[in-house]
């Protein structure tokens, strides 16, 4: 009996280490997010070793720059000291190829194309950005494991077939509020990694708001010294040098994230007005605000000193700003008349664009006179946006009750507000921007971005309790055509994606609705 046991316990080790062998062979079953385009699996599996290298074809140092993330990403874990090497001809069998091949259309700027056979993975695209996309496919193909910045055991392998992959909108952003809580140049970088990991490329700062002043103004000092030396609650606050800025957007740019910078007015300006009197209807500067209230701000509107003021400011940023908008608020302006407000808004639009910017929006802006290219971001009042696309405008979808990731998922969240809505992970996945305003049409939409507002974290290990698992869902949306999104699909391929949060040291909620992998 004992004998017989043993041979049992034998064969199912057997067993395991045979399955562990072989690997993945079904490419059409992997848990990507966003979910691909179209998939076609031919049933093996390509294996990395010791003696697989990532080459690139010509000497682009930008895709030298590609091969090297890549590397970088999946050496700490794999222990197999995958090098960067360009070829000139096919590499030998066992490696990965990097390629760009601009004659295929369909691709547009920012899709791929990865033919995984048992003897080579081959990634191309028609841009670099594309070939970026496509190595973060990539790693998820890879078990969560390769996400550890320690050795782990392999094998290491993919299964085989051709993924052809290409975003539904150009627009696919998250929004990080610094100015209510600030955050620190490494926890934005951090950011910036999570949502190049899902194939999101624009990340909106909000830089200014009643509570703090967040970005250095060289011709208005004390906006910094004294309008961010504080935060929500009372802490200590803090702001980015514009060369803390510009590292931030380098280093956006290197994963294909644009950054927006936002600087809010009329209203949401109470820590201007703080620092600088002369912006003040009174002349007189009111206390730093360290609570969670809006709409008690307003600029002096009728004042020529605040157009020289925005005038500096947009100049300023402007010039550390290579992507093409600059979001100037425009919510929530109550303490400010309509009959203010419009000839306001108005002229700050042609400030932005004698900048060589384009203008973004909270959708109140639509109340105004929309420029050419002004874009509008959607959060409260559809009739703002219909408003907007009657005057030609495109629209951002950032529908509160949707898409703000400040919301909490129910009454027991941890963090979070729930003034728009209870955004569960269902909920924020099951909406479709193309059909959320009947009058809103897919072609009057640029994208999508998921809003996170500050006031109840400090800290980006709680803002991840936001984040996740409901920024994949967006990214999906942003990503994903319509028809092939559905909740009791997607929801086991987020499954898996816990065990890569655990990997990466993402501090997730573990939603109910979604039964996570506990391996």
């Amino acid at each position: 009996m004992k004998n017989q046991s043993r041979i049992w316990a034998f064969l199912a080790l057997t067993a395991l280490f045979s399955q562990m062998a072989c690997g993945p062979t079904n490419l059409s079953k992997e848990n990507i997010i966003p979910k691909p385009v179209s998939t076609t699996p031919t049933g093996d599996s390509f294996g990395m070793t010791d003696q697989t290298n990532i080459y690139i074809q010509g000497e682009s140092a930008e895709l030298q720059q590609i091969g090297q993330f890549l590397a970088d990403k999946l050496n700490p874990s794999t222990g197999l000291g995958l090098d960067v090497k360009v070829i000139t001809d096919t590499p030998t069998p066992g490696n990965i190829l990097l390629a760009l091949s601009e004659n295929d259309p369909e691709l547009g700027e920012e899709g791929y194309e990865l033919t995984i056979t048992n003897e080579m993975i081959k990634l191309t695209a028609n841009k670099p950005a594309g070939l970026f996309h496509g190595i973060q496919t990539i790693r998820q193909l890879l078990p969560a494991r390769v996400e550890s910045t320690s050795a782990e055991r392999g094998p290491w392998k993919i299964a085989t077939g051709t993924i052809r992959d290409y975003p539904v909108y150009a627009y696919r952003g998250a929004m990080l509020d610094v100015a209510r809580h600030f955050f620190e140049v490494d926890e934005v970088k951090a950011y910036i990694d999570q949502l190049a990991y899902y194939k999101m490329n624009v990340l909106h700062l909000h830089l200014a708001d009643d509570q703090g002043w967040r970005i250095e103004i060289k011709s208005w000092p004390r906006l910094t010294e004294y309008g961010g030396k504080t935060e929500v609650g009372g802490g200590v606050g803090g702001f980015y040098t514009q060369a803390e800025y510009s590292d931030i957007v380098k280093y956006a740019q290197q994963r294909y994230v644009t950054i927006i910078p936002e600087i809010d007015m009329p209203g949401h300006t109470n820590a201007a007005l703080a620092s600088y009197p002369e912006l003040n209807i009174s002349g007189k500067s009111p206390e730093l605000y360290t609570g969670i209230e809006v709409g008690f701000s307003t600029l002096a509107t009728h004042k020529e000193v605040t157009y020289k003021f925005i005038d500096d400011v947009i100049r300023e940023l402007a010039a550390i700003t290579p992507g093409p908008y600059i979001h100037i608020g425009g919510d929530e302006s109550h303490s400010t008349s309509i009959e203010d407000y419009i000839p306001f808004v108005n002229r700050v639009q042609d400030i932005v664009i004698s900048h060589g910017k384009k203008v973004l929006g909270w959708d109140e802006i639509a109340l105004t006179t929309l420029k050419p290219n002004t874009v509008v971001q959607y959060w409260a009042k559809a009739e703002n946006a219909i408003k907007g696309v009657e005057q030609g405008a495109k629209v951002l979808m950032s529908p509160a009750k949707n898409a703000y990731l400040d919301m909490q998922y129910d009454s027991t969240s941890t963090y979070g507000l729930h003034w728009a809505a209870y955004i569960e992970v269902d909920k924020a996945y099951n909406w479709d921007p193309a059909t959320l305003v009947p009058e809103i049409k897919k072609e009057n939409i640029i994208g999508i971005e998921a809003a996170l507002w500050s006031e109840t974290i400090s800290k980006l290990e709680e803002a991840e309790y936001l984040i996740y698992p409901r920024l994949p869902g967006y990214a999906e949306i942003g990503w994903t055509p319509a028809s092939l999104r559905k909740w009791d699909e997607y929801k086991g391929r987020l499954a898996r994606h816990g065990e890569r949060f655990k990997a990466m040291n993402i501090n997730f909620y573990p939603s109910k609705l979604v039964k996570w992998d506990k391996k």
